[in-house]
């Protein structure tokens, strides 16, 4: 036998023995199936106005804390301006009034003097009943003064604290109206851009962590002993023809059975009650996508020695 056919007999053998063990190994049932999903986070607007700013584009990664829109606050620092120069007249006629208070009750120290001895000089016979009536009417009179004086400070007090409150909630506005990134991750999706007007509650843009991906797969009743939170699996995934294998750790165990989702399995398969775990699987590489199939080969329970 030539040199060349030998060559070519052990190439053969080799690619039929590769070929065997990965059809060997794809033929392996998995045990579970599912897609992959995320954490996402819609990040909408709290104040209402013309987006000054908007820097979030889909792809990109954002810091948690990162300022990345602007909401118009013109007219919120227009309205801030006239309530504290409301507040500041205000402050001033609470002074005022505490400085009236402050002469009537010397007017009132006087009077008071002055009716008890009217009413000493009336009981000698050395003053008339009406000298001492119009003493105790001037008294009385500066008493009511003092008791409407107090009332109107009040008044004005609580003027003050309305203004405050006002100036304080508008702060608050002005401060909502900056778009701080809530979470570090992927922006998937992007729903306005600069120079839109925008309303409080409205979706802007929307967010996932995708280093981590989820994947929501569904066992049958039957292999839920054999599923633990904690326990670590092997997900695989097909990618350009070639089979991926990954590690991942089931994070949630449904309590509640349901019926197998659509895109699943077979339509009588489908029929049958399941039960959704989520399996958290690593993928800083980013070749785990949202939404990609994938099938979990269950290892091991934890506590529980191999069959």
């Amino acid at each position: 036998m030539s040199k060349t056919v030998r060559r070519t007999c052990k190439t053969l053998a080799v690619f039929f023995g590769v070929l065997g063990v990965v059809a060997c190994h794809r033929g392996s049932t998995p045990d579970a199936y599912g897609n992959f999903e995320a954490d996402e986070v819609s990040v909408s607007s709290q104040s209402t106005g013309q987006l000054m700013s908007f820097t979030p584009i889909e792809g990109a990664h954002l810091r948690v804390g990162e300022l990345v829109g602007i909401v118009d606050t013109s007219q919120l620092a227009l309205e801030r301006a006239q309530i504290v120069a409301q507040q500041q007249a205000t402050a001033a006629r609470v002074t005022e009034a505490g400085r009236q208070i402050g002469v009537y009750e010397a007017q009132r120290g006087i009077a008071l003097r002055n009716y008890e001895r009217m009413q000493r000089l009336y009981e000698q016979r050395a003053a008339t009943a009406q000298q001492r009536d119009q003493a105790e009417r001037d008294y009385k009179t500066l008493v009511a003064q003092i008791e409407a004086a107090k009332a109107q400070q009040q008044s004005v007090s609580r003027d003050a604290t309305s203004s405050t409150a006002r100036v304080a909630q508008i702060n608050d506005q002005i401060v909502k109206s900056r778009v701080i990134n809530p979470t570090a991750g992927t922006v998937l999706a992007t729903y306005v851009r600069t120079g839109e007007v925008v309303q409080s509650g409205q979706p802007l843009y929307k967010i996932a962590d995708v280093d981590t991906l989820i994947l929501r797969a569904y066992v049958t009743e039957a292999q839920l002993s054999s599923v633990r939170i904690g326990q670590r699996v092997q997900v695989h995934v097909d990618q350009a023809g070639k089979l991926l294998t990954v590690p991942g750790v089931v994070r949630w165990v449904a309590t509640k059975a349901e019926f197998t989702p659509t895109p699943v399995q077979t339509r009588d398969e489908r029929a049958d009650l399941v039960y959704a775990v989520k399996v958290y699987v690593p993928n800083p590489s980013g070749a785990l996508k949202i939404g990609m199939p994938a099938d979990v080969t269950l290892g091991p329970t934890p506590g529980r020695q191999p069959s």
